[in-house]
């Protein structure tokens, strides 16, 4: 659920039952201010690193010790995969011009690698554990969720931080306060034994590091968090008791989820722990058969159906048997026989399970013959300081109950926006109710309808069909075309001084949030792909990649005010319904903010949008809007910055081509020319989206619902986006 990029969560009584869940995170006296909170997690961290050093220390024996690594690495992947994503959607269009949530978007674009695939946080993680072969769940990361090794436990942090990132104007302090304490803690302690018996190369540690500069010679993340936290203080005093909460809360969870993992992993030290484990997990389906078969004249689906809460008795009856010759595997009828090629168990065990099975008989003491003479035995691989005297059972489970407002929904205020003025303050902001939600959908139904309406006797649309050459070249022909109906229009007056204030001034709910249609592109998995890299990428950049001085929609408020307009905050309702905006400037703005919201649903329709929105100015319209401007003497500044950023070599332009070249050569052959020709024709009605046909009957048609399509992906959607308003 938390990791779905269109997924929502109820208000209502969800927010307090999370306000609750935080509180309940015990207030320790040196942990008032933030340096003593500081001061109380490097102490912990320092503390639980030696001790699970210590733990690696007195485990004897390559196999064991190979256990130990494997089992912390997964004990840390739930929270590792997904490091930083917690602030995914913490920027929205209202706030793209916040200096100091820009400062939070330069933590996460580090926390992603932003400008290359695959080269998150996440990612890095998913390459250490490909190189301990434990990768079989981890991408994308929600998968981690499906590894019954891992225990429930471990997914408690990770899961409600990304439940509180889909409520971030409820959470903004608390989801701050909890990612400053995990960047102070940087890397997790059990990770340190995982890195001491590893070579160096074997992972990027300093990515691993949620608090370490991605790169030499920058700032660390933790210093970019406790950057945009001070300013936050600054402006908004009120907020330092909840970030506080949200710290401490952050540290307690480290503390416990911690505790479990450590006697995790002290236990697994005796083979018997493991053995016991695998055996609770294939108990309920071994049980099903060998009733015929009988241990201790006990069949043995009885003993796997009591292995579903207690395997012990059954683990003592087997190392009892003529199946099990101790301090012996490979000689143990056991695995020799029954698990064996020609056994009539064969396979029924994977090759992880077999190293457990076998472990364990050789760690048992072997049985003593009548004569007394001790027969030759294969060496134990495993000396636990300690054993316990029975089979350890799994350690008690930290998780926390599912929080009771997500069983049901709170419905809280659910109305639709009564009007385009409306919707365009309440799409800003990523929170939203189900008729919210609905009016949204419905109008990118109907403005996709419209843009779908006669666009193949369009001029100047994608072409037909999508090669394997991809798109460049006729990015190349579209860029030769705007410069020429650029030398042909060189003589055309520039409009008055009173035209051009006025259209500057009607395209500035437009402006103020560029990148909008890119919103959903900020979410973790979609923004480090190999398709949505590019997206997150130029969403990054239209926001000046954390620069106030480079942000576009602070450039367009200069220029406004060089006009003589000082229009409101732009997530604020003065600025939805200032009176200086016509109605009809917000059509095409509150479409951006709707498409945006759904990345996944509408992925060609934006891929095509973002096609046309980076290519329509460059070599033509900006050059003219240069000779506007500078004629009444105006900045340029925003003319400029685009025609460059946007270029078709290696800007925006180039970036959105490779993305819709990179979405389309990942289509699987195997969907057949039909959808792949779907998958490309919803991409152009995108790319028409831009500006679809304002006629009477193209809005007339576009109220007509068209049938259900399913996407290459097998899932369905309105392909022909129809459906409109009512």
């Amino acid at each position: 659920m938390a990791t779905d990029p269109e997924g929502s969560f109820p208000g209502g009584s969800l927010v307090q039952e999370i306000r609750d869940e935080l509180g309940r995170a015990p207030v320790d006296s040196l942990g008032v201010d933030l340096d003593g909170l500081h001061r109380l997690t490097r102490e912990w961290c320092s503390a639980e690193t030696g001790r699970y050093l210590s733990l690696l220390a007195q485990t004897a024996g390559a196999e064991a010790r190979r256990v130990a690594v494997r089992r912390a690495a997964l004990g840390c992947a739930p929270l590792a995969l997904v490091a930083g994503a917690w602030l995914q959607w913490l920027s929205h269009p209202g706030n793209a011009d916040d200096p100091m949530l820009l400062r939070i978007l330069a933590v996460y674009a580090s926390d992603l690698g932003v400008g290359e695939p695959r080269a998150s946080r996440g990612s890095a993680y998913q390459a250490l554990l490909r190189h301990l072969s434990l990768a079989e769940h981890a991408a994308p990361a929600p998968r981690i969720t499906l590894d019954q090794r891992i225990a429930e436990g471990a997914f408690s942090l990770p899961a409600l931080l990304l439940v509180m990132s889909r409520r971030p104007d409820d959470f903004l302090p608390e989801i701050l306060g909890a990612d400053l304490c995990l960047r102070t803690a940087g890397l997790l302690p059990p990770l340190a034994l995982v890195k001491a018996e590893l070579p160096e190369a074997a992972a990027e540690w300093r990515a691993i590091d949620p608090g370490a500069a991605r790169q030499p010679g920058q700032p660390s993340d933790l210093e970019r968090c406790r950057a945009a936290v001070d300013v936050l203080l600054a402006r908004d005093r009120a907020a330092a008791e909840r970030l506080r909460a949200g710290w401490r809360w952050a540290l307690d969870s480290l503390r416990r989820w911690s505790d479990a993992l450590y006697l995790e992993l002290d236990a697994a030290r005796d083979p018997a722990f493991e053995m016991a484990e695998l055996l609770h997990l294939r108990a309920r389906e071994g049980a099903i058969y060998h009733q015929r078969y009988r241990l201790q004249d006990r069949p043995l689906s009885d003993w796997l159906q009591a292995s579903r809460h207690d395997a012990s008795g059954f683990l003592a009856a087997l190392a009892a048997s003529s199946l099990v010759r101790p301090g012996r595997s490979r000689s143990s009828p056991l695995v020799s026989g029954l698990i064996a090629e020609n056994g009539p168990m064969f396979r029924v065990f994977a090759p992880q399970d077999l190293g457990i099975i076998c472990r364990w008989i050789d760690s048992l003491a072997p049985r003593w013959r009548s004569t007394g003479a001790e027969p030759a035995a294969e060496p134990a691989q495993v000396a636990p300081s300690a054993p316990p005297t029975a089979p350890p059972t799994t350690p008690p489970s930290t998780s926390v109950p599912l929080l009771p407002a997500l069983q049901g929904r709170d419905p809280g205020e659910d109305r639709a926006p009564s009007s385009l003025r409306e919707a365009y303050h309440l799409l800003q902001r990523r929170t939203e109710t189900p008729a919210l939600r609905r009016f949204a959908i419905q109008y990118v139904q109907h403005w996709l309808a419209r843009s779908r309406q006669g666009i193949d006797r369009a001029e100047n649309q994608l072409p037909p069909r999508w090669g394997p050459q991809g798109l460049r070249s006729w990015l190349l022909a579209q860029h030769d075309r705007h410069d020429q109906e650029f030398r042909s229009t060189a003589e055309v007056p520039v409009p008055s001084r009173e035209a051009l204030i006025d259209s500057t001034v009607q395209l500035a709910p437009l402006t103020m949030i560029d990148g909008s249609w890119l919103r959903g592109f900020t979410d973790y998995e979609y923004a480090s792909s190999e398709t949505g890299y590019f997206l997150f990428h130029t969403y990054w950049d239209e926001l000046g990649n954390g620069e106030p001085r480079l942000n576009h929609p602070l450039i367009y408020r200069e220029l406004l005010a060089e006009m003589g307009f000082a229009v409101p905050p732009t997530a604020s309702r003065e600025f939805a319904f200032w009176p200086g905006f016509r109605e009809s400037s917000l059509e095409l703005p509150v479409y951006w903010l709707s498409v945006g919201r759904f990345p996944r649903t509408f992925m060609p329709e934006i891929l095509g949008l973002n096609v046309a929105m980076e290519l329509s100015g460059v070599g033509g319209s900006y050059r003219r809007s240069k000779i506007a401007l500078q004629a009444y003497r105006f900045s340029t500044r925003f003319v400029d910055i685009h025609n460059t950023i946007d270029n078709v070599a290696a800007g925006h332009s180039a970036w959105a081509a490779d993305a819709v070249d990179s979405y389309m050569a990942a289509l699987p052959l195997s969907t057949g020319a039909a959808a792949r020709a779907q998958a490309w024709e919803r991409i152009r009605v995108g790319y028409r989206s831009l500006n679809p046909p304002t006629g009477f009957w193209a809005r007339q048609l576009a109220r007509l619902r068209p049938r259900p399509q399913a996407l290459p992906s097998g899932e369905l959607v309105h392909a022909a986006a129809g459906g409109g308003l009512t």
